[in-house]
């Protein structure tokens, strides 16, 4: 039971991180290199995103609960991995609820990010927020390979 534990936590936390690094180095350069308009590729890359924090959400979720499972304690959720990984879902809920949806909002009201000058009111949120949410992502993949890291070390060292 113990090795389906410690798999699941590592499946979990490695389909997140290994999410992010997709989207962030396959999807979203290939969205603005082959989509035939910059909002085209923001979208797609917005619709994505949506999809991973869910994802990513989800896995973390997994990975908290078979953790807590296999040490059968709640305080397991006070190792460094663990922390981590509710700090990772913290952020990305955070993303997913107040930048992401805002600057799908954006997007929306200006119906061309591309089209709408930069020292529009809206352009300049919507870039604003755009750091934010790089930043947060950013954090959330730094997070994530610290905490599988932790994860993998702490199953091939000594109990």
């Amino acid at each position: 039971m113990t090795s389906t534990l410690r798999f699941i936590e590592i499946l979990a936390l490695g389909t997140w991180v290994g999410g992010i690094i997709f989207l962030s180095f396959v999807v979203a350069p290939g969205a603005f290199g082959v989509l035939g308009s910059r909002d085209q590729a923001g979208t797609m890359v917005g619709f994505a995103l949506g999809r991973l924090h869910w994802i990513g959400i989800v896995a973390g979720l997994i990975y908290v609960l078979a953790l807590v499972v296999e040490r059968r304690s709640i305080a397991a959720i006070a190792r460094p991995a663990a922390i981590l990984v509710v700090l990772m879902i913290a952020l990305t809920f955070y993303s997913q609820k107040f930048v992401t949806s805002r600057l799908a909002g954006l997007r929306r009201e200006m119906v061309s990010v591309d089209a709408t000058p930069r020292d529009n009111p809206l352009r300049v949120e919507f870039d604003s927020l755009h750091q934010w949410s790089v930043r947060i992502e950013g954090t959330v993949l730094l997070l994530g390979l610290v905490g599988l890291f932790l994860t993998v070390r702490d199953f091939s060292g000594p109990r």
